[in-house]
C-alpha cells in the first residue's frame, strides 16, 4: 500500500481515506486484545519484566510486529509505568506491591498500520486516592474524545481535558502529548492535553491521532531519569494515563483501541 496516500493539510497533518479506517481498527484491536490478556497477570509479587515477557509472547503469537522493540534503541514490547512514573517506564526486576498502580502502553504494527493504546492497572487493593486519580484520568480522556469532530480544533480537545482535570484539583502533564499516527508511529500533529478553545489546527475527517492524557495528583512537572526514557513526577506524586487511538469521522470520531473484553478501566470486567 502506498504510504503517501491521502492529502496533507497546511499544518502537516495527513488526511486518510475512508478505506484506511479498517486497517486502523484491525491494528487497534490487536493492541487492545493484548492489554486485555495481560490484565490477570497484574498481581503483587509479579515483576514488570514478567509482564513485558508475556506481552512480547502475545505479539509473536499473533504474528504481528512490536513498534517499540528497536525504536530509538528501546528493547521492550511495552512501557510499564508504576506509581509516580508518568510514562516510558522500562520493564525490569521491579516487583509489584499491593496497591501499586501502573500504566501499560503497547503499540503493534498490523499490515503496516499502527495500533497504539495504554491503560491503567492495579496490583491488589486499589487505594482511595489512586482510585480517584484513575477515574479522573479516564474520564478526562473521554471528555477529550467527546470534543473530536470536524470543525473543532485540537485546542478544544486540550481544553476539555484540562478543565475537567483541574476541576478535580489535579494537574495535566505538559511535557508529553498525543500524536498523529497511521502508517507511521509518530506524525503531526502534537495533541496537547491542555489548551484554549478554538486554538490549534482544525479537525478534519480522516485525521488519525492518539489522545493520551497524563494526570498527576500533585504538580504537573516531570523529569526524565538517567536512562533517558523514564519520566517521573518531580514531587513524587502518583500519576495515571489512559490512551486511545481515534479517527475523525464526518460526525465525530471512531475509537480504534476499544477493549474487546470491556477491561479498559481496572475496575471493569
Amino acid at each position: 500500500m502506498d504510504e503517501t496516500r491521502g492529502r496533507i493539510t497546511k499544518d502537516g497533518i495527513r488526511i486518510y481515506e475512508d478505506a484506511d479506517f479498517a486497517g486502523m481498527h484491525a491494528a487497534g484491536r490487536v493492541a487492545a486484545e493484548i492489554l486485555d490478556a495481560v490484565a490477570p497477570l497484574v498481581q503483587p509479587g509479579v515483576t514488570t519484566e514478567a509482564l513485558d515477557r508475556f506481552i512480547t509472547d502475545e505479539v509473536e503469537r499473533r504474528g504481528v510486529v512490536s513498534a517499540t522493540i528497536g525504536y530509538k534503541g528501546y528493547r521492550h514490547a511495552s512501557c510499564i509505568s508504576v506509581n509516580h512514573v508518568v510514562c516510558h517506564g522500562i520493564p525490569g526486576a521491579k516487583v509489584l506491591k499491593d496497591g501499586d498502580i501502573l500504566n501499560i502502553d503497547v503499540t503493534v504494527i498490523v499490515d503496516g498500520w499502527y495500533g497504539d493504546t495504554s491503560r491503567m492497572y492495579v496490583a491488589g487493593a486499589l487505594g482511595r486516592k489512586a482510585e480517584r486519580l484513575i477515574q479522573v484520568t479516564h474520564d478526562s480522556l473521554m471528555k477529550g474524545i467527546e470534543a473530536v469532530r470536524p470543525g473543532n480544533t485540537f485546542g478544544d480537545i486540550g481544553h476539555a481535558i484540562q478543565t475537567y482535570v483541574e476541576s478535580h484539583r489535579m494537574s495535566v502533564v505538559r511535557d508529553f502529548c498525543g500524536h498523529g499516527l497511521g502508517r507511521v508511529f509518530h506524525a503531526p500533529p502534537n495533541v496537547l492535553h491542555y489548551g484554549r478553545p478554538g486554538a490549534g489546527p482544525v479537525l478534519e475527517e480522516g485525521m488519525f491521532f492518539t489522545i493520551e492524557p497524563m494526570v498527576n495528583l500533585g504538580r504537573p512537572e516531570t523529569k526524565v531519569l538517567a536512562d533517558d526514557w523514564t519520566a517521573v513526577t518531580r514531587d513524587k506524586s502518583l500519576s495515571a494515563q489512559f490512551e486511545h487511538s481515534v479517527g475523525v469521522t464526518a460526525t465525530g470520531c471512531e475509537i480504534f483501541t476499544l477493549s474487546p473484553a470491556g477491561k479498559f478501566h481496572p475496575t471493569w470486567g
